[in-house]
């Protein structure tokens, strides 16, 4: 905990249940995306229920990607927990992403603050495979995160839309 940033118990107990991708006993309630930010004090890493999406939430998207990236705050940071859906040449897969959100029109303090108290967070969720960068629109594209699962050599295609 390098920045002296907590993490708040509610955020593991989201890591938990987003892991083992259950929640409820219908599918429709498990956890599609998990946005986590600095609390109103600045002292520990908190869910924001507000940004949070369910299953349910994406049933009607044509572009789920897009509606994960577009909960991306413009000009904050946070960080966030993608349960994501793709496909490679094999077979289906439901890999985690731990996403870094740090925009370039943040500010530098929030950017550091973000930056060092992001390994003590890392610390607390345990088993994450796949880590992603974000910090502007051109890191936000499909591609980048395709790079990130294995390349478009083995990712055919990602929530549904061929890569």
């Amino acid at each position: 905990m390098a920045s002296g940033v907590a993490v708040s118990d509610e955020v593991i107990k989201c890591y938990d249940e987003i892991r083992v991708r259950y929640q409820g006993s219908e599918e429709k309630e498990r956890f599609k995306l998990i946005i986590m930010r600095l609390s109103e004090d600045q002292k520990s890493i908190v869910v924001d229920h507000k940004s949070t999406l369910k299953v349910k939430d994406i049933v009607n998207e044509k572009n789920v990607f897009e509606k994960i990236v577009s909960m991306l705050p413009l000009t904050d940071c946070c960080y966030a927990l993608y349960d994501c859906k793709y496909e490679t040449k094999d077979s289906q897969k439901e890999d985690l992403v731990f996403i870094m959100w740090a925009p370039d029109n943040a500010s530098i303090k929030k950017k550091l603050l973000y930056a060092s108290s992001k390994a003590a967070l890392k610390n607390k969720l345990q088993g994450l495979k796949f880590e992603w960068q974000v910090n502007d629109n051109a890191d936000k594209q499909m591609s980048v995160l395709v790079d990130k699962l294995g390349g478009s050599r083995i990712v055919t295609s990602l929530e549904g839309i061929n890569v």
